[in-house]
């Protein structure tokens, strides 16, 4: 019963000698044959159908197998920017590692120089992660954002109450979204 139900789509190729058939069977009775230079017409149209067939199932083919190269190529792109997003921030931190080493291996005994070797290196430090669009949450004197900030105590204060008083550990945002929330104690209601 579904087989009665289906209908066919004619092929373009197929379709071609149908079409010619039926300019044969359109001819009016009575008359002869068609002549000869009408088969051949119609044979050199189905054979121009034919193959224009041929061609655009080529193109589609081409088409089909360039979508999937590109959808490929985008995968690879995707999975390599991934796997080397961090690249360049690494790159920027190499030479705070490198001082880091260099103070480690100076026998001296100088402080003075030591203290200006560490605030050399936190430079090298802060101007890596300005790079890298790290930025540093230092709260001081803002209202308390739970979403930046996270409470340790509340302590009494002048302050307007939820207030940041004291920065315990410095909280950090990459790209408008945090990466570690800054520890915080808070002015409490009067």
């Amino acid at each position: 019963m579904e087989e009665q139900n289906q209908t066919q789509t004619p092929s373009p190729a197929s379709s071609a000698p149908q079409a010619a058939d039926d300019a044969l069977r359109a001819q009016q009775p009575g008359t002869d044959a068609p002549a000869g230079d009408d088969v051949a017409r119609l044979t050199q149209q189905v054979a121009d159908l034919e193959a224009k067939a041929k061609e655009n199932y080529e193109l589609f083919l081409r088409a089909t197998a360039e979508g999937e190269n590109i959808r490929r190529r985008s995968q690879e792109e995707v999975s390599k920017a991934h796997k080397f997003a961090i690249e360049n921030f690494a790159d920027n931190l190499v030479p705070v590692m490198d001082s880091l080493q260099a103070a480690l291996a100076d026998n001296t005994g100088d402080l003075k120089k030591l203290r200006e070797g560490v605030e050399l290196t936190a430079r090298q430090l802060a101007a890596a992660f300005e790079r890298g669009k790290i930025v540093e949450l230092n709260p001081v004197g803002e209202k308390f954002d739970p979403h930046r900030h996270q409470a340790i105590s509340m302590v009494p204060s002048e302050q307007e109450p939820n207030t940041v008083v004291n920065v315990l550990q410095r909280g950090y945002m990459i790209a408008e979204r945090v990466l570690r929330p800054a520890l915080v104690t808070v002015s409490a209601p009067r």
